[in-house]
């Protein structure tokens, strides 16, 4: 939720958005194209009376199957209501018209008054103009979830501002989760001592990875300035990947087999980063068609399969031996548990069989308490089939 002054001083312009994955929805052929359907209800009420309702049923239509199984938030829905300032209870049900998932949220929202000299919300946005006036609904495309693709696309905001002089120069600062400045920006509003507003670009490179907050501020001569207004955004690797850090991606890289990229990502420097990121993005992306890295996107979810179920005396999933070859090889055709013949063998163990690869490994747990390493001969196996499948694709 993100907030405007509205055409009357009795009530604020409240700007709604949320963000669906594409395979999130069931989708349904419908000729030469897919179908999905959802509806969005959204209800404000404060104390035990609802003060508005908005709903309405969206349909997205794309045209391969592919674009169906999209991971990344590329739904926007979005929505501009009026309400009176104060505070509300804000509930937001999603359901997907073709099939019985749904999901429902609950939160607490202040609705601002905008009184005197005054800032709107800064509104993270992909495009549009915006608006001239209060009477208007902003042109906007809205950002929902205020996310930039590191060392991708420019990260914008729109922000409006009320009785400031003709020509207001605002400023916005961008920091880091530390409170470190790591972007600054100064820009003149456009309009006039009634309505202004400006939109804040940030290009790619300039924010580093992680969390953040933008603070924008009037730069207006003694006493008279508005309070300041901030919001948070968020620099990552991808929308699937809760990976905020470029040491911790480069150490999660350790199995990818892209080797030699990964190496290159390791070796930038702090001001290269962005743009080797970039090549390595591009270079490893076996289906250039989509906006995902599809041979990425497997690799980390395998990681957190990975730490889900073979965590061990408390070293994490994906650095044990059974993570290591799930992640570079995948899920095993049969899984096969001997522990309970530890009484005549004396070591537990777990057979793993890739029939398509001609593979049988075996792990053994030497200690007896709970790591199951591979043998050396199947680690030497193991080895001389995974360079066999690099080297076929």
């Amino acid at each position: 939720m993100r907030y405007l002054a509205d055409s009357a001083p009795t009530s604020t312009l409240a700007v709604f958005a949320l963000s669906l994955a594409n395979h999130s929805l069931s989708f349904q052929r419908d000729g030469n194209t897919f179908v999905a359907q959802y509806h969005v209800e959204v209800a404000f009420r404060a104390d035990t009376t609802q003060a508005r309702q908005i709903g309405s049923d969206e349909t997205v239509r794309v045209r391969t199957f592919q674009e169906t199984l999209r991971a990344d938030e590329s739904v926007i829905y979005q929505q501009f209501v009026g309400l009176p300032p104060g505070v509300y209870t804000v509930t937001v049900t999603v359901r997907d018209r073709n099939a019985p998932a749904s999901t429902r949220q609950e939160r607490t929202e202040t609705v601002p008054r905008f009184a005197g000299r005054a800032l709107s919300s800064p509104i993270p946005v992909y495009e549009g103009p915006g608006r001239t006036g209060r009477a208007q609904l902003p042109k906007l495309l809205v950002n929902p979830r205020a996310t930039l693709p590191y060392g991708g696309d420019t990260l914008r905001f729109y922000v409006e501002a009320y009785g400031l002089l003709r020509g207001a120069r605002l400023v916005a600062r961008g920091f880091d989760l530390s409170g470190t400045e790591v972007a600054h920006d100064t820009v003149s509003l456009t309009g006039d001592e009634r309505f202004g507003a400006a939109e804040l670009a940030f290009a790619p490179g300039n924010l580093p990875v992680g969390e953040g907050s933008l603070e924008v501020a009037a730069l207006v001569p003694g006493s008279g300035a508005p309070p300041p207004q901030r919001a948070p955004f968020v620099v990552s690797f991808s929308d699937q990947w809760a990976i905020t850090n470029f040491d911790e991606m480069i150490s999660l890289l350790r199995y990818f087999d892209r080797q030699d990229w990964v190496d290159s990502l390791r070796k930038a420097s702090v001001a290269d980063r962005p743009s080797v990121w970039r090549r390595f993005y591009k270079a490893t992306d076996p289906v250039p068609m989509t906006p995902e890295n599809e041979a990425l996107d497997q690799y980390f979810r395998r990681v957190q399969t990975a730490n889900q179920r073979f965590q061990e005396s408390g070293d994490p999933g994906w650095l044990t031996d059974r993570g290591e070859v799930f992640i570079t090889l995948g899920e095993p055709d049969d899984v096969f548990d001997f522990s309970s013949d530890v009484s005549r063998s004396g070591v537990r163990g777990v057979r793993w069989t890739y029939s398509s690869l001609r593979l049988t490994l075996f792990f053994q747990d030497q200690t007896g308490f709970g790591r199951f390493r591979l043998t050396p001969m199947s680690r030497a196996e193991y080895q001389r089939v995974l360079a066999r499948v690099r080297r076929g694709q």
